[in-house]
């Protein structure tokens, strides 16, 4: 599980990784605590899978 920061409400939750043969890759997402939409997208460094929340207007 990865930790992620909603771009709307600033709150932290965890997704699932995507397989690391899979990255980079953007994922289309829901924040769990606020349910506004938002992109998580995902990219490997240093055999480490990192995410990052991004709203739709960014």
């Amino acid at each position: 599980m990865i930790p992620v920061t909603c771009p709307t409400c600033f709150e932290e939750f965890e997704v699932q990784a995507p397989h690391i043969t899979e990255v980079p890759c953007t994922y289309d997402y829901d924040c769990e605590i606020c349910c506004r939409p938002m992109f998580i997208n995902f990219w490997e460094e240093d055999d480490e899978i990192i995410a990052h929340a991004q709203g739709l207007a960014d």
